[in-house]
């Protein structure tokens, strides 16, 4: 069995796509070995700032041999069909042909033997091809000199070997060679290569660390034994870890010092500042504060230990912070609601308004919510529902966007407001991701909702809606953070009526794209109008089913509950919790399945009669059988008691009730025919399945319960 070895030597590419590019490598090339039937054990493929390289292991030494058979004409067919049939086999006659009796007829057979081809030649077109896929495939390419070829970046050299062999492969000017370089800097002379093992062992020696994990892992151990030896910690950011370990071939932790007229600066401003420009860690001392101590990964060995990198880093760290500083003093000099005005300049969307607007929907939606929200003050959360977005205007913000609603909380607190209404400010973006803690505080919460719900309800309006995979305004996201904030805090509200609400500040804007989407009955409060509201109240029940699906809970109980118009997220898991357990017993298991027979016999009556039987049925009439009257009895009986339950939302309880019904249903299909010969029996037999449909549907639509 044999290896292949891949290497293409280029210009730095940027750390954000080299797993992609890497990943892009191994699938072009083992897509294009299946297509040519040469299996492989497998295969690896390895990124750094400077190279892109495969490994394949276990490819034979050539192709398979195949037969191919190609049925021709019948014996005996004309002249020129047995040309055309000759013409497409090459050097073969007739008289090479076999002659098959198919159906008591005779036709003629080629069977073709292909040998296999040497492994060697089938890579060479195999990788040619991937490459020029590849040279298409860049989030962003370049071409460079006369070459008609792009890249990332400029390509030196392409290595190319099956077992020590060179593959004369081919990318623009380029052809493939045996050879290597070390790094950059430090060992720039070319190298001849064998082997993967004496590939990798080269490198090694000539600085360069392949793998990006292990780079990866020497950053973080290096970095947490220096920032040791300072009685410090590294604050690790995974994101910041694989960026770096993909700017560097060979990895040199060093640690430098900020100034400490700097150290006054809000720390998350500093760690921002050095994480987004300059790419250093962090480091923290005993109790979990900001440390004056940075830490920096070098490309670069040098004599002297390292001091002129890190004083050269610490320079160009001064400068930075210096700009810091000078927007943090400056934002200090004027508050956040003397900013509110410039909010008018800035667009949330081109047909939703300015964000100024936005500001005046959240002030009154966040209002109104706090109603709902157990131990909100009203005054609290429109104080900082109006203020939440005035950090976008500040210089700080605008220099560093990620912090926004952060920098607001301490300008907030530099002009006297609240905690509450400062941390709300620094809360409403949250939760941003599934890992994002949810806000728990009663202001936090309302504005965070508030904030989310306008989004979603606004772009639903004007139908900007996901589609597939493409979501540019992250509503999945804000409906996630909906409903973790309604559930995580216990929330009791309907979410229809708070789009009533959301749609209502939207028209008191006299905004006309969303009025356009409105029923026109003069009514300012209607909401969205029936094509959009069940696609809103769809869309979150699509993503309550993402949400929970790592619970383990089944879909299709979600959609149960949905079906009823239930919008109240607490409710519907208290309803969707009580239906699997009463489905996953014997009793539920059962009247499921009498609930589809019922509703199967309905459907087929129903459409063959052209009518409904949804009425009550009679209960004076006398029952021809026992089993009838039973069944209309227990139903009876559990309407009443199930409703007295589900107004009490005792869920469980209603379902246990329905189980009383078991033993009648069973009775009733066992031993009634539905469909009597008897016209008014049968109408009262198809209207006992519709009670039966009826009365387990006020607990659920059954009908979207698999199994």
């Amino acid at each position: 069995m044999s290896e292949l070895l891949l290497e293409l030597f280029s210009e730095e590419i940027p750390a954000r796509m080299q797993k992609r590019a890497a990943d892009d490598l191994q699938r072009l090339v083992c897509e294009g070995l299946k297509k040519a039937d040469l299996e492989f054990d497998n295969a690896t493929a390895y990124a750094t700032p400077r190279r892109l390289t495969l490994v394949i292991d276990g490819l034979p030494e050539k192709q398979p041999d195949v037969k191919d058979e190609r049925k021709g004409p019948q014996v005996g067919a004309p002249e020129q069909a047995l040309k055309g049939f000759l013409g497409s086999l090459a050097d073969l006659t007739l008289d090479d042909c076999e002659q098959r009796d198919v159906k008591g007829k005779t036709f003629y057979f080629a069977v073709i033997d292909k040998k296999g081809k040497p492994t060697g030649d089938v890579l060479k077109e195999v990788i040619d091809t991937a490459m020029v896929n590849m040279a298409g495939s860049w989030p962003k390419s370049m071409r460079w000199g006369s070459n008609t070829i792009r890249w990332a970046r400029p390509l030196h050299s392409i290595l190319c070997l099956l077992d020590g062999a060179v593959i004369a492969v081919e990318l623009g000017p380029l052809e493939a060679s045996d050879s290597s370089n070390g790094h950059r800097f430090l060992s720039p002379e070319p190298f001849g290569v064998s082997d993967f093992a004496d590939y990798k062992s080269k490198l090694l020696t000539n600085k360069v660390m392949l793998d990006a994990i292990e780079r990866r892992e020497k950053i973080q151990v290096d970095a947490e034994a220096l920032a040791k030896a300072e009685g410090l910690s590294v604050k690790i950011n995974e994101g910041l870890l694989d960026e770096v370990a993909g700017l560097v071939e060979w990895p040199v932790t060093l640690m430098g010092d900020i100034d400490a007229e700097f150290m006054d600066v809000p720390p998350e401003v500093l760690i921002a500042a050095m994480r987004g420009h300059q790419k250093y860690f962090s480091t923290l001392d005993k109790d979990g504060n900001l440390a004056s101590k940075f830490i920096v990964v070098s490309n670069m060995e040098s004599d002297d230990g390292g001091k002129a990198i890190v004083a050269g880093n610490e320079r160009v760290l001064r400068a930075r912070l210096s700009d810091t500083k000078f927007f943090w003093d400056q934002d200090r000099q004027q508050g956040l609601e003397a900013r509110l005005p410039k909010l008018a300049g800035v667009v949330f969307h081109a047909r939703l308004g300015s964000v100024l607007e936005k500001v005046e929907r959240l002030t009154a939606l966040a209002g109104a919510l706090s109603a709902q929200i157990p131990d909100a003050q009203v005054d609290k959360v429109e104080r900082a529902a109006k203020l939440c977005k005035a950090d976008l205007v500040t210089g700080m913000v605008g220099e560093l966007p990620e912090l926004q609603g952060l920098m607001g909380r301490y300008y907030a607190l530099e002009t006297g407001e609240s905690p509450a209404v400062a941390d709300a400010i620094a809360d409403h973006y949250s939760p941003a991701g599934p890992a994002d803690a949810c806000p728990s505080k009663p202001t936090s919460i309302a504005v965070a909702l508030a904030d989310k719900i306008d989004t979603l309800v606004g772009f639903f309006a004007i139908d900007e809606k996901p589609t597939g995979s493409k979501d540019p305004f992250a509503l999945r996201r804000a409906a996630l953070g909906v409903i973790r904030l309604i559930i995580e805090n216990n929330l009791r509200l309907s979410l229809g009526k708070v789009f009533a609400e959301t749609v209502a500040d939207y028209m008191n804007q006299d905004n006309a794209d969303i009025q356009a989407g409105m029923t026109t009955n003069g009514d300012a409060t209607t909401g969205l109008d029936a094509w959009h509201m069940p696609d809103l109240l769809a869309f979150f029940a699509d993503r309550l089913k993402v949400h929970l699906k790592e619970k383990g809970v089944r879909h299709d109980l979600i959609d149960a509950v949905f079906a009823l118009g239930e919008d109240d997220l607490v409710r519907v898991l208290s309803r969707v919790d009580a239906l699997g357990d009463f489905i996953a017993s014997d009793d539920g298991a059962n009247l499921l399945v009498a609930y589809k027979r019922a509703a199967n016999i309905l459907k087929i009556e129903e459409k063959k009669d052209g009518r409904s039987y949804d009425q009550e049925p009679d209960g004076e009439r006398k029952a021809e059988q026992d089993e009838e009257a039973a069944l209309l009895a227990a139903l009876l009986t559990v309407q009443t008691d199930v409703g007295k339950h589900l107004e009490s939302e005792d869920f469980s309880a209603a379902m246990s009730e329905m189980a009383k019904l078991r033993g009648p249903l069973d009775a009733f299909f066992d031993e009634v025919t539905v469909n009597s010969d008897d016209k008014e029996t049968r109408q009262y037999r198809l209207q006992l399945l519709s009670k039966i449909r009826s009365v387990m549907g006020a607990v659920a639509d059954f009908s979207k319960v698999e199994g």
